[in-house]
């Protein structure tokens, strides 16, 4: 499993818009191959922080998705925020109900 997160800061008056843009994002996420899930996290004891969480099944499926669609939801997106940091993640062990994997 590969997980893609962005941290973003945004300012309590985006946050309603930077959560329809996700909902945005999300939805065409949803469609691409290769997709398991997605989160909008607000970051516990830190001020205006949000991360956006990917679940894919390969770092080829996400990057398929980020070629075609990137900059055209980037272009969309209305919600004004700052980028604090992107974090490309790799599954080593997943423990789940039903299992360990």
């Amino acid at each position: 499993m590969f997980i893609h997160a962005v941290l973003f800061e945004i300012s309590p008056r985006e946050t309603a818009v930077y959560r329809k843009d996700c909902k945005m994002w999300a939805g065409y996420a949803k469609k691409a191959k290769g997709f398991l899930g997605y989160f909008t996290m607000k970051r516990q004891d830190s001020r205006n922080q949000y991360a956006s969480v990917y679940e894919w099944k390969t770092e080829a499926g996400h990057k398929r998705f980020m070629k075609k669609y990137h900059d055209w939801l980037v272009g969309k997106s209305k919600a004004r925020v700052k980028v604090l940091g992107y974090y490309n993640l790799k599954a080593i062990d997943t423990v789940r109900m039903g299992g360990v994997r």
